[in-house]
């Protein structure tokens, strides 16, 4: 199984998105709170960034442990 098949998983990306959803609001709240909290217009694409990235990590991290628990 290839590192991208692992990290489309269906096991894998529904832990990845279970993470994303708490990182990446968490994360949102750090970067956009302060504006939020102003009144201010969301920056959509730091929102779309903050949820993606942690959802990456965590489906690489997820499926590199599987390839390596195969070996």
């Amino acid at each position: 199984m290839t590192l991208i098949s692992a990290m489309l998983s269906r096991p894998v990306v529904a832990n990845a998105v279970r993470v994303s959803m708490v990182v990446g609001t968490c994360l949102n709240a750090i970067n956009q709170g302060p504006d939020i909290w102003r009144g201010e217009a969301l920056i959509w694409d730091r929102l779309v960034m903050n949820y993606a990235v942690p959802f990456l990590v965590a489906s690489y991290s997820a499926a590199k442990a599987q390839q390596m628990m195969r070996r």
